[in-house]
């Protein structure tokens, strides 16, 4: 039976990691320069908070800062992802591709349900080629409270959803499942934590295990 799947972006489909390191490198090395940091680029602490919606991240990782200070800093930094996307320095994960067009070849309604912002995501989407099967992307931008739980909701009333599963790595993908009475899929790649997958229902090593997940 025909089912939708929501996919998380970063750590599931994309391999942030491959322009994480360098793009953060490069947003603090800007603010090294303007005297407005002095320390090393809490490359390490970045990683251990994927998942959580920007202005968190951005929280955690300045605590001492104004906002405007941060919201700059964001900005630099999604300038310079979305350069380093363009320019062919980041990948999907093996067999995203072949995947999504076996799901879609059975009847099956893709969607991608990301904390990351809009351009970021479009920019990605369009390198890469994913619309060609994605139904539609989504961005916790297009919701106020923030929350992936109520973007999942929103996706489900949206396109008039009643059979879908959550695919992604970290605990705001299992919660928004669980939370949407959805089935949780977690995938076991870079930036997951084992202690937030136990949540899961199912957990993946390889993408490739996604067909028979999805049918049982």
């Amino acid at each position: 039976m025909p089912i939708s799947l929501i996919f998380d972006m970063d750590g599931t489909l994309f391999q942030t990691d491959k322009i994480l390191e360098l793009s953060l490198e490069e947003t603090f090395d800007d603010l090294r320069t303007r005297k407005e940091w002095s320390e090393i680029t809490p490359l390490q602490k970045y990683r251990e908070i994927m998942g959580v919606p920007l202005p968190v991240v951005w929280e955690a990782l300045m605590p001492d800062h104004s906002n405007a200070v941060r919201e700059a800093a964001n900005q630099y930094f999604q300038e310079k992802l979305i350069t380093n996307i363009k320019n062919g320095r980041g990948a999907l994960y093996p067999h995203v591709t072949e995947i999504f067009a076996a799901l879609k070849k059975a009847g099956h309604a893709i969607f991608i349900a990301s904390n990351g912002e809009i351009e970021y995501l479009q920019a990605i989407v369009s390198y890469f080629g994913l619309d060609t099967w994605v139904t539609e992307t989504f961005s916790i931008q297009q919701i106020e409270t923030q929350h992936k739980s109520d973007l999942v909701h929103y996706i489900l009333d949206k396109h008039q959803i009643e059979n879908a599963v959550v695919i992604g790595d970290r605990l705001s993908d299992i919660q928004a499942a669980k939370r949407n009475g959805l089935k949780a899929i977690g995938c076991r790649f870079d930036f997951a934590q084992e202690d937030e997958l136990k949540q899961a229902d199912v957990i993946i090593d390889n993408l490739l295990e996604l067909p028979m997940v999805v049918q049982t």
